[in-house]
């Protein structure tokens, strides 16, 4: 039982607890890497219920699952749900908590009961068929680049309407006709894509202020996890619902911002004293993770960023190791010296699982992996949602989003056919065919009854029964209790045949492909607990409601949540999705120019600082041990070509670290210099300094054209300068290997 309020903050820090101890008003706590940011949010919650606050109105919202799962469970243990108040919390990812305000509010946002969140997968289909709509050739517009626009445009809340108003050139006038007939899809499929759940809620808080206030009494007390990864539509949401009472406590370090990519709106975390200039703001800078080198290594770092919040980072768990900067001769020894590094840890009583190797693109890690088998290391790779997009997984999802959403088209086309069962694609277009003159999608228009031997001849029969199995299993979904969800996804598996389809494969494959449909029936089980556990008004009211909600979790699956620190394997994985997450021993592969930081963060300054933070990032998921690897060489499809140290590693102090030459060879020929527009890096070749382009001159890039330096800086052999170019624009660029050429 919680006896008082004050027994949640024992053991805090006395910046933890004065920022756990707030109640009323709006707060910022900017918490570093490894400063307990979590264990404040939590305590909060728990001080909030302590001292009155009905659960029911406080919600906390986060990024994943993951780190909404463990928010869960350290309030269950600090507050038991017999304790006077508790029930009703509402601890939910971003998305999740949207999809739950649709699912309540559907009519209002413009959508039918049941409808469907489409996955990555699902999307691309959607905009492939869009594309081809539209007029559009794949060859020039790719489905997953005019996504990235469109979602862009989402997150910013540009409608396609809006979006079609404000293209200029070809470019965007072709992807407004594209984005234009994607959004007509999703509604004729009643679906909405991630982005969408977003885009919807704020535009229905914008509009209706019935719901509106209804949400705003319900949830008076918000808080936001990683704040500083909000995007425009969240920073909406999130404003509109505190609008009225501005209880908004957000947590969050702008020096972790590395989302920008995907929309994350950096100002958000920055200008919040600007939105609310009442706001405490609270730092923490304690790190309880890290030892002293990769702290300080870290902090110092960081502040080359100008865009950020000052804050002390400390540790108390002493100095402890060196981070280890080794440089190797290409990418083969660098996975050799990632192996010794792990095995060393292991002689040293390290788990598998308490190391990680991270890198900035996943083709890095190809090698490792093959060295990492070589040596019998244990490893897992988290890379996306694997068991969820196997197709006969897939196959058994379609289904059931039959179910919970009879408009589904997408997920018709899919298994209407699946087990084989003679409708053939000539068939289901004559269907579709059907389907469009009577107004409705195609498989509201199977479960009308509708006679179609006409058009489809012999596969009548096949269509007749097809349509009676989803009604049939509609009718049973409805009337039928939440708590029977794992036992009507087992009779949807085994009456749609799939539990015995083979679908082409054998021996072991085929055995793989039965079990990882049957997991779904245990997937199903472990949602229904958690559903069952939801509040009164909350709860599913029959198992078409419980599916509609285990359909939403699925699809809402991330990449941290395929991350299982219980599993005794090395983790191999992006510095974006390591986010969140801690290690003993870490490896950071390929810390170099072009990779780490990437290429295209040379365009602009912003670009670079957020390389900067993802570095930076990386760096702090290591607890002891931290390795850097450079290598001299790199092959890159199919060609062996020298690389460049990133300049990163000149920005941390060297009394922090190690450095290691574990190159076969460093044979480079010496070069003489006549003057110091000209400097040696560290392996002999000239570079050139900020002196060889002074402010004014004209100089030409091999892909920008011709431009004016209008500023340097200059660090020697990683002097940058700030050309204007005719074409493009201003651009950022480091000299040493940007090829500029000066003509003036």
């Amino acid at each position: 039982m919680l006896d008082s309020a004050e027994d949640v903050l024992g053991a805090l820090t006395p910046a933890q607890r004065e920022a756990a101890s707030i109640v009323d008003g709006a707060a910022l706590v900017l918490a570093g890497p490894g400063s307990g940011k979590t264990r404040v949010i939590t305590r909060r919650i728990a001080y909030l219920v302590g001292v009155g606050v009905p659960a029911w109105n406080i919600l906390a919202l986060t990024f994943t699952n993951k780190a909404a799962s463990e928010m869960r469970a350290r309030v269950d243990s600090l507050v038991p749900h017999n304790v006077p108040g508790r029930r009703g919390l509402t601890v939910a990812t971003f998305h999740s908590f949207c999809a739950q305000i649709l699912r309540r509010f559907p009519d209002a946002a413009g959508l039918r009961e049941g409808f469907s969140i489409y996955d990555t997968g699902d999307q691309r289909d959607a905009m492939k068929e869009a594309i081809v709509e539209a007029g559009l050739s794949s060859t020039n517009f790719s489905p997953a680049a005019v996504l990235s626009i469109v979602s862009d445009a989402k997150n910013k809340l540009i409608d396609a309407e809006t979006f079609a108003r404000q293209a200029t050139d070809f470019t965007s006038r072709s992807v407004a006709k594209a984005y234009a007939a994607y959004q007509a899809l999703l509604v004729k499929n009643n679906a909405v894509d991630f982005d969408d759940l977003l885009v919807k809620v704020a535009t229905l808080l914008r509009n209706d202020h019935v719901v509106l206030r209804s949400l705003q009494e319900r949830y008076r007390y918000i808080l936001i996890d990683e704040y500083q990864d909000t995007n425009h539509a969240q920073f909406v949401i999130a404003h509109a619902l505190a609008a009225e009472h501005k209880n908004l406590f957000v947590v969050g370090d702008p020096d972790q911002s590395i989302y920008g990519w995907r929309g994350a709106d950096l100002s958000n975390i920055l200008d919040f004293e600007e939105h609310f200039p009442r706001a405490v703001v609270i730092p923490l800078g304690q790190n309880f993770r890290s030892t002293g080198h990769i702290v300080t290594a870290a902090s110092s770092l960081i502040q080359h960023n100008r865009r950020r919040k000052h804050k002390d980072l400390s540790t108390e768990l002493g100095d402890g190791e060196k981070l280890v900067v080794a440089r190797v001769s290409d990418e083969h020894e660098e996975a050799s010296r990632i192996a010794d590094f792990f095995e060393d840890a292991s002689r040293r009583d390290v788990d598998w699982r308490r190391m990680a190797v991270l890198y900035r693109m996943n083709a890095l890690s190809r090698v490792i992996e093959d060295e990492l088998r070589r040596r019998n290391i244990p490893y897992v790779v988290a890379r996306g949602t694997a068991y969820w997009d196997r197709k006969e997984v897939k196959d058994v999802l379609a289904y059931l989003r039959l179910v919970a959403n009879p408009s589904d088209d997408t997920a018709l086309r899919r298994i209407i056919n699946v087990p084989a069962r003679g409708i053939g694609d000539t068939s289901v277009r004559r269907l579709q065919a059907l389907a469009a003159n009577a107004g409705m999608p195609l498989g509201d228009y199977l479960a009308a009854g509708y006679d179609v031997t006409e058009a489809v001849g012999r596969s009548a029969r096949s269509v007749r029964a097809f349509g009676q199995m989803l009604s049939s299993w509609r009718e049973r979904a409805s009337a039928l209790p939440p708590g029977d969800l794992p036992t009507f996804v087992a009779d949807v598996l085994r009456e749609s045949g799939l539990d015995n389809d083979t679908g082409g494969l054998a021996g072991e494959d085929e055995l793989e492909a039965r079990r990882n449909r049957e997991e779904i029936v245990n997937a199903a089980a472990d949602r229904r607990d958690a559903i069952l556990d939801a509040p009164d008004g909350d709860a599913p009211r029959n198992v078409l409601d419980a599916l509609r909600d285990f359909l939403a979790a699925v699809a809402l699956v991330s990449d941290q949540d395929l991350v299982d620190a219980a599993r005794g394997a090395v983790t191999l994985l992006t510095m974006h999705a390591a986010k969140g997450l801690e290690f003993e021993a870490v490896a950071i592969a390929g810390v170099e120019q072009g990779i780490l930081p990437h290429q295209r963060a040379f365009e602009d300054e912003g670009g670079l600082e957020e390389e900067r933070r993802l570095f930076f990032v990386g760096m702090t998921r290591a607890e002891r041990r931290l390795l850097l690897t450079v290598a001299n060489a790199r092959t890159t499809r199919g060609i062996r070509a020298s690389t460049i140290e990133s300049q990163f590693i000149g920005e941390i102090p060297p009394q922090h670290i190690a450095f290691e030459d574990a190159r076969r060879s460093a044979d480079f020929s010496s070069i003489e210099y006549d003057d110091d527009a000209f400097v040696p890096d560290e392996d002999g070749r000239a570079v050139p300094t900020a002196k060889r382009f002074p402010i004014g001159s004209v100089v030409r890039h091999p892909l920008f054209g011709v431009g004016r330096v209008e500023q340097v800086v200059d660090r020697g052999a990683n002097s940058s300068a700030r050309v204007a170019f005719r074409t493009v624009g201003i651009k950022t660029l480091v000299l040493r290997f940007a090829r500029l050429e000066r003509i003036e």
